[in-house]
Formats: structure tokens, sequence, C-alpha cells
């Protein structure tokens, strides 16, 4: 299984209230960011079976908006293995149920995605990875252990974009 794990978009400032917290959704920044890392997730032919989300609203709207820029079409699937107070035995066994798929999106929350993915990438969490906003990392799940391939953040994703999408012939002017 190839897995796709990423943290959710911009969502604003925290919110005090934890149950106020937990309905706080994307902002225009956030919304962009999915749509660009979507983008940049298509151009490097990404293909999944299934998205997962954390409960959360911010997290949610985050695998909805990617997922659909992918061309996913079914349901989110939503599990309390991604939220902010899982453990790191309730995302294993989350991973051993879609273990026979071939791609997964996940998305998640710091801090529980970085240390999930040094945990997994070292087998003892010695790892630690900066996952901003948004980021998203490929993880190889069929070796052992898991081996990370590759994490594009949206700084990067910006400037790779900018870069592909300029014309490459040089401007002549006709004064």
């Amino acid at each position: 299984m190839i897995l796709y794990l990423m943290r959710h978009a911009n969502a604003g400032v925290y919110r005090g209230n934890p149950l106020l917290d937990a309905k706080r959704g994307l902002v225009k920044e956030g919304k962009e960011q999915c749509v660009l890392m979507a983008r940049v997730l298509s151009a490097l032919k990404v293909q999944v079976d299934v998205v997962v989300s954390s409960p959360l609203k911010r997290s949610l709207q985050t695998a909805q908006l990617v997922g659909t820029e992918l061309g996913y079409d079914a349901k989110v699937e939503i599990s309390p293995a991604l939220a902010p107070n899982a453990s790191y035995n309730d995302f294993q066994a989350l991973m051993n149920c879609y273990a026979n798929r071939e791609g997964v999106l996940a998305v998640g929350h710091n801090p529980n995605v970085f240390q999930f993915l040094g945990r997994m990438i070292t087998g003892n969490g010695g790892a630690a990875i900066r996952v901003r906003k948004g980021s998203v990392a490929r993880i190889d799940m069929d070796c052992h252990p898991p081996r990370l391939q590759w994490l594009i953040d949206t700084r990067t994703a910006r400037l790779i974009y900018a870069s592909v999408t300029k014309s490459s012939r040089p401007k002549t002017s006709r004064k």
C-alpha cells in the first residue's frame, strides 16, 4: 500500500474551547492550499482507493477538496484514529484495515501526523519531521520499516507550480 499522509490545510486561529475548535473550518488560504496540493498530486499521477479523515471539520474539508480534485467520487471515510487525541496504536489499527488497498489518503492533525510519520519510518519515533499545514507525505507501507518517498509542503508546491507554468519561450518585442 502507498499511504499519502496529509496534514489539514490552513484553518485560521486556534479557538480555546475544544468544542468550538472542532467545528473550525478552512479559511480561504486553506482552500487554495487544497486545490494546489491536489494539482501537484494529480501531476504526480497519484491514485487513491480510499480517502479517510479525522472527524474534525478542517480535516474533513481538506480530504473532500483534495479527493474531489483527484477524481475520488466515493464518500470520505471518517476515523477517530486521525483525530488530535488519537494514539499511534489507533493509527496502526486503521492502517491494518486498509492494508489491502493500493493507495490511501489519510488527513489528520499535528502533532499526530508528524509523530505517526516519524514512528512509522524509524520504528521508534526517532525522526522529527516538520509537517506544515497542507503538506503531503508519500509512504511506501510495503517496505519494512515503511519508507518515506517524498514530502511536499505548500510552499514548495507553489514554487514548483509557478516554475512549470511559466512559458519557456523567450519574450520578444516587436517595437
